[in-house]
């Protein structure tokens, strides 16, 4: 596994990261048990940076976390551990409430210290704001945050889906910098590369991470617009390059991603060994700057200006 070293954590980050939302499945035994060897096969695999959030799996997923953690103890200083906060879903705590985004001081404390409780861990290596709520004071925002770490429940701090001008806000108020932007990327979505999130990552040394890396490829992007000839012309070419450099179509598109001078790090999120395994891959791959254009017009369904 390559790992890549994200400014002031105590350990240099798998380039993979290891995705956690979908580990509890049906929260049936068998499910829950299958996230369990899924986790284990990760670190295995060397992914030593796992992506949790409050919400995955109603906190399900931290659970079975940190059921592991319980198990093992001996894994916790060889782990990066990050989770987010913020989306608080319809009619929570009390029905007839809207879905929304939180980010007042009360909401993310607790929400930080029922992930700490679920995961078995004493804090965060690194804690997220999920999504902006678009009426976040940032220094309100900024003040919480510090207090969590005088706390000693959060170690350092990012965003995720967070414009541009929405990490500059925060960050003008914040005593520590943001290390991290997690955001969507892949065929699909290109907005990254476009709204200047990649730019600002490598101007500030802000690692992206992509979630979602594989849509298009694997399974239907969030809020799809291809028509089905989009589809098959751009499953056309990754299979011409899958053909080249000898894996799945979906390694491709992680390669993709990693080719990126911003080190974008996509987050994995298959619960099946194999493919865990098989992702590294895109890890080996001399990826061409000229098939990376090759996708981007498979995608756009012309030339580039």
């Amino acid at each position: 596994m390559k790992t890549l070293n994200i400014p002031q954590l105590p350990l240099p980050s798998s380039r993979l990261i290891y995705g956690c939302m979908r580990i509890n499945g049906d929260n049936s035994p068998a499910d829950i048990a299958k996230g369990k060897r899924a986790i284990e096969a990760a670190i295995d695999e060397g992914y030593n940076h796992f992506d949790h959030a409050d919400i995955y799996g109603n906190g399900a997923c931290e659970s079975i976390f940190g059921d592991v953690i319980k198990s093992q103890p001996h894994l916790r200083n060889k782990l990066l551990i990050t989770s987010k906060a913020g989306i608080r879903f319809a009619n929570t705590p009390v029905t007839g409430e809207v879905g929304r985004y939180d980010f007042s001081h009360d909401y993310l404390i607790t929400q930080v210290e029922g992930s700490l409780k679920r995961l078995n861990i004493d804090a965060l290596d690194m804690f997220l704001l999920h999504r902006p709520d678009y009426l976040f004071n940032a220094e309100e925002v900024a003040h919480t945050l510090n207090e969590l770490k005088q706390q000693g429940k959060v170690k350092h701090f990012g965003v995720s889906n967070f414009s541009p001008s929405q990490v500059e806000l925060l960050q003008s108020k914040m005593d520590d910098a943001l290390l991290v932007n997690q955001v969507e990327i892949n065929i699909h979505n290109i907005s990254a590369f476009e709204n200047g999130t990649l730019d600002q990552c490598q101007q500030y040394g802000i690692t992206p991470m992509a979630w979602c890396p594989i849509a298009t490829v694997v399974y239907e992007a969030w809020g799809n617009t291809f028509n089905q000839d989009d589809v098959e012309r751009i499953h056309l070419e990754y299979q011409r390059q899958a053909d080249f450099y000898g894996c799945e179509k979906w390694v491709v598109a992680l390669a993709w991603l990693l080719i990126h001078p911003a080190n974008i790090c996509p987050i994995v999120g298959s619960t099946n060994p194999e493919r865990i395994a098989m992702a590294k891959q895109a890890l080996a791959l001399n990826y061409r700057h000229e098939d990376w254009y090759r996708l981007l017009e498979a995608r756009n369904g012309h030339p580039v200006p």
